[in-house]
């Protein structure tokens, strides 16, 4: 009985450590997961982060001025050229989300085409006028041949980003 007990009391104290060992290696790969990334705007954690091609099903799913609260991860397609107030995110091979930044709070390093990001706020789909996309075009240094063939008003998915997380 003596041997019994002691075989118990080893048996929960392994049980018991390997379980503080697995906590700290989860913590060790959060920490290890916010050094390969920057962020800008607020603080985000890493969790229920969405493909590009999840988020799109949703979209696909909205009314105009419907929004949705998620955070997706996708690909840097294009940012503003003059101070990085906007970037369009890949969302499959031919569709893309124009992001914006939560009350113009942060911007986006001018250098981040090609570079992967998680963002985390509101999703929805909007209307852009033909001067605010002609205004786009400007700031993304487009000609001016380009820029006077915009003429129509473009339904659009729309992202305001509250925080973002690049890659390194």
């Amino acid at each position: 009985m003596k041997y019994f007990i002691q075989f118990l009391v080893v048996t929960l104290l392994l049980f018991t450590c390997c379980k503080k060992d697995k906590k700290s290696n989860e913590e060790i790969k959060n920490a290890h997961k916010e050094a390969t990334y920057n962020s800008f705007g607020e603080k985000m954690s890493f969790d229920k982060v969405l493909t590009s091609e999840a988020l799109l099903a949703k979209y696909n799913t909205l009314k105009t001025d419907d929004t949705l609260n998620v955070k997706f991860a996708s690909k840097v397609k294009e940012v503003c050229s003059k101070k990085g107030c906007w970037m369009k995110l890949s969302l499959g091979k031919e569709t893309e989300a124009m992001v914006r930044f939560k009350n113009y709070g942060f911007f986006m390093p001018l250098d981040s085409e090609g570079r992967e990001v998680i963002v985390n706020g509101k999703a929805y789909i909007k209307e852009t006028g033909v001067k605010e996309l002609q205004h786009y075009a400007e700031d993304a240094g487009k000609s001016e041949d380009e820029i006077t063939k915009i003429t129509a008003p473009k339904i659009e998915f729309a992202f305001e980003a509250a925080g973002v997380l690049m890659k390194k």
